[in-house]
């Protein structure tokens, strides 16, 4: 029987490679996107099933998960929560709503969409859950902040869903990438420039640094790893008989949790400050 799978934040990146690479290999792919705009881009690049799902808009997850649901069946064997973007900025500088935008997307929408294929996987009698996550939730780095409290937000529901599936046929993984080569920091310049005021801040400089280096074409990263590195954990995480409950990807990774068991905390914000100058 071919399983099926809802893939969020479908666009470009992690998400496009993701749903290209599963549909290649037999699998019933819903790929879902923000904008409408963006269903024709996907469709004309060969995906079969697309839709519109907005992580920030309870209405639209709502109706796209219904949709996904129509597509295959009345059978969603598994979901890919990987729709997010990153939200630069020093705590200081980051007002309550440029805060909130972050959580929307990140966690809010992401557990909405998690707590609907939980219900319907747990009423099917099986299911598969996978949670795009970050470095950036193991550990934070500085002008991160909103992001990291994001990542650590959704690791935290994660571990606590995974607690509660125990004993279920519903199981709950957490990917956690270093740097990956997508779109995500076209779009967190984007956020940067319209939700911190970066002439009144302290942290001036540092910004016009970040604009710099996130305005290149390529990170400047030499660990940076393509999208496909994170699907390849993913369809671990999706077709092993025993799925593994995180998956790390690139050497920073593995790196940041291995210090984290080892170092002071002293040493490691000191490591985290260098790297996130």
């Amino acid at each position: 029987m071919q399983k099926s799978i809802l893939i969020t934040g479908c666009s470009t990146g992690i998400g496009l490679c993701a749903a290209q690479t599963l549909q290649d290999r037999g699998w019933l792919v819903i790929a879902s996107c923000r904008r409408i705009e963006d269903i024709s881009k996907l469709e004309s690049l060969g995906l079969q099933h697309v839709i519109k799902l907005d992580l920030s808009d309870d209405a639209s997850i709502e109706s796209g998960f219904e949709k996904a649901l129509e597509i295959a069946a009345g059978r969603l064997d598994a979901v890919f929560n990987n729709g997010a973007y990153g939200q630069p900025g020093a705590v200081e500088d980051l007002t309550t709503q440029a805060l909130r935008l972050q959580f929307e997307t990140n966690v809010f929408g992401t557990h909405a969409l998690t707590r609907l294929a939980v219900t319907h996987m747990l009423a099917q009698g099986q299911g598969r859950i996978v949670q795009n996550s970050s470095v950036l939730g193991l550990v934070a780095m500085p002008f991160r902040g909103a992001y990291n409290a994001s990542k650590f937000a959704l690791e935290g529901l994660t571990d606590t869903l995974r607690l509660e599936l125990k004993d279920t046929p519903v199981s709950i993984s957490l990917i956690e990438p270093g740097p990956i080569e997508t779109a995500f920091r076209a779009n967190a310049l984007i956020a940067l420039k319209e939700n911190v005021n970066i002439k009144a801040s302290r942290h001036k400089e540092g910004y016009e640094a970040a604009i710099s280096r996130l305005s290149a074409s390529t990170s400047n990263s030499s660990f940076t790893l393509p999208s496909d590195a994170v699907v390849k954990k993913l369809i671990h995480a999706l077709e092993s008989n025993k799925p593994k409950a995180r998956y790390f990807v690139t050497f920073p990774t593995y790196l940041m949790a291995f210090l984290k068991r080892i170092f002071p905390i002293a040493w490691l914000d000191a490591v985290l400050i260098k790297g996130g100058a």
